[in-house]
């Protein structure tokens, strides 16, 4: 399946499948999925609850809110492939974290949730034919499709990663 389509997702998910350097999704798993495991693995303890600035989140919420997003994403992916055309809702991403708890858990925790999620993700998506992946169906008010969620969620957890990066690792 080649890269997805952008015009069948909404533009809000384009930046981060723009951040897959892959062109087929399994490839982009097989690729991503051992980096980001160890990019995790190797925050620094004092890290974990650190914030950047107020309001910011921390890892460790960082991390429950990537695990959070990929579930839905693939929830929905699983809807679109078994041609479930019931419209599905959106989340509000900060009322999640905010009562997701991320910051009283242990790291290690919440890195062997990410492993299992993802583990399960990867399997989902590589279960379905060419069919399942180009299929379509409607999330949080916009058009969606399965081959365009496989690349958003790895896109949307680099994203992160990148930030993680950028404002934490370098403060």
């Amino acid at each position: 399946m080649p890269r997805p389509d952008l015009s069948r997702l909404n533009p809000f998910y384009h930046n981060y499948i723009r951040q897959v350097e892959a062109d087929d999704l399994s490839i982009a798993l097989a690729k991503y999925n051992p980096a980001t495991i160890s990019f995790f693995e190797n925050i620094p303890a004092d890290k974990y609850e650190y914030r950047y600035a107020e309001g910011k989140w921390t890892p460790k919420e960082i991390l429950q809110h990537i695990i959070d997003a990929e579930r839905i994403f693939s929830y929905r992916a699983l809807c679109f492939a078994r041609k479930d055309t019931t419209p599905l809702p959106g989340f509000d991403e900060n009322l999640y974290a905010d009562n997701s708890n991320a910051n009283s858990r242990e790291w290690e925790s919440l890195l062997n949730e990410f492993k299992s999620v993802r583990s399960s993700s990867t399997f989902l998506f590589q279960s379905f034919n060419e069919d399942q992946l180009d299929a379509s169906g409607l999330a949080n008010n916009s058009p969606a499709y399965v081959s365009g969620i496989g690349f958003l969620l790895i896109g949307h957890c680099q994203h992160h990663v990148n930030i993680l990066k950028e404002r934490y690792l370098n403060a």
